[in-house]
């Protein structure tokens, strides 16, 4: 089922004849929309560079919003290059929405609902594949509440509240199935994150939580020898994988089959409370935003090992487009504020944008910041929209969505 939102533009003069641009060039690049057939295989003996059966490539990045309301189950897919809005299965209950840039994880009382989103992005280091197909509901994982879900090209993990870590093959979630590879030794503190062909974990040894290196096979390897005190959250930059821990970072990467440790410690002494336990950044970033309490943001560097605390209202999400760019946060006043991240001063502001007075503080359904290479996405609730943000122009209202629920979980994929 397709649904038409209602999309309202916010454009200074001089950026109409931009935008007017944009159009065409998104008309003529954008490809098949969720409801168009699949196309056609290549008539070509040879099969072309970055053909994927199924699937249409696109000359730009294909981002979609997976939005959910737990208390009705409701929730749709919101195309942000055609507008168009695809509702999906119910998925009731829903305490955490989680994606891996294709796939969106509902986690419920029931399990882990997959949902296959149609948009992905396949980098190659030296050049960027964009891919659109139809969205499919694809199945259940193990799992539920609390369990954490982190994907690579090969395998995807799911791990839950206890610690058992079960390993899926992600080609067949690709062709629309659920295949159980093997269950990991455990139990494991956090996720395993799949990475450098490989899968790291934390387990716990000597009561303290201590850097683990499986195979895909699940078997044990060489391993860096790192604590990680107390873990909370975990990114995969370009640098490494980077683990939250009680007195800072712990970065975690690979050369030539090796894995290294090195910390990245706070430099002072954090009250558990201000700690990072949740980053968010933009993917391929490698800088990595997280509350520091009810009143602040940490952003850390990993490029240049260092954290910068800085002081904020009370925070309501956070994000970043990195390299550069403004720290965003959102804030109770219902306002999108903009930080220069060096000197901690604010640069801008919008306007209110949520519906209704908003907490600081942690949780999982509640508005929450998606970024992009050139956007930013807010979700308001109460008010049934999501507003996309241009951060590189003061934060301009560039569009506003208006749906048929109340957004309250919200994740990017294709990205």
């Amino acid at each position: 089922m397709t649904i038409a939102p209602t999309v309202r533009r916010n454009v200074t003069p001089w950026a109409s004849a931009a935008l007017a641009l944009t159009a065409l060039l998104t008309t003529s690049c954008a490809g098949k929309t969720s409801e168009d057939p699949a196309p056609r295989e290549s008539s070509s003996a040879t099969t072309p560079h970055g053909y994927v059966e199924g699937a249409k490539e696109a000359a730009e990045q294909q981002s979609r919003l997976l939005l959910n309301n737990p208390g009705t189950g409701d929730s749709r897919v919101l195309d942000l290059i055609t507008g168009k809005v695809s509702s999906t299965a119910q998925a009731a209950g829903t305490e955490q929405l989680d994606t891996d840039g294709r796939f969106g994880y509902f986690h419920t009382a029931q399990g882990t609902h997959v949902l296959d989103s149609g948009a992905w992005t396949v980098d190659h280091g030296d050049h960027v594949h964009y891919y659109r197909a139809a969205i499919r509901d694809i199945g259940e994982l193990s799992g539920g509440p609390g369990t954490q879900v982190r994907s690579d090209a090969a395998v995807t993990a799911a791990t839950d509240r206890a610690g058992r870590t079960e390993l899926y093959d992600r080609t067949e979630l690709e062709k629309g199935s659920v295949s159980s590879l093997r269950t990991l030794p455990g139990p494991h503190t956090g996720a395993v994150i799949p990475y450098a062909e490989h899968l790291l974990a934390l387990t716990k040894r000597d009561g303290t939580a201590k850097v683990s290196v499986y195979d895909r096979e699940g078997e044990a390897v060489a391993s860096p020898d790192a604590e990680c005190e107390d873990p909370r959250g975990d990114a995969v930059t370009r640098r490494g994988v980077v683990l939250g821990c009680a007195d800072g970072a712990l970065l975690v990467g690979e050369k030539d089959g090796v894995f290294t440790a090195e910390r990245i410690p706070y430099g002072r002494d954090v009250p558990a409370a201000e700690r990072a336990a949740a980053f968010r950044h933009r993917p391929g970033s490698d800088t990595l935003t997280a509350p520091a309490g009810d009143k602040a943001v940490w952003v850390l560097d990993v490029t240049e090992r260092a954290w910068n605390r800085v002081s904020t209202g009370p925070v309501v999400a956070v994000g970043t487009a990195g390299e550069g760019s403004s720290l965003l946060v959102l804030e109770a006043d219902g306002a999108l504020h903009g930080y220069d991240i060096a000197t901690g001063e604010q640069a801008a502001r919008t306007e209110p944008l949520l519906t209704g007075p908003q907490r600081a503080g942690t949780g999982t359904s509640r508005p929450s910041i998606e970024v992009d290479r050139s956007r930013a996405y807010v979700n308001d609730p109460k008010g049934k929209r999501v507003y996309e943000i241009d951060y590189n122009d003061d934060l301009r209202v560039a569009r506003t969505f208006d749906v048929d629920i109340e957004p309250h979980l919200m994740t990017e994929t294709g990205r």
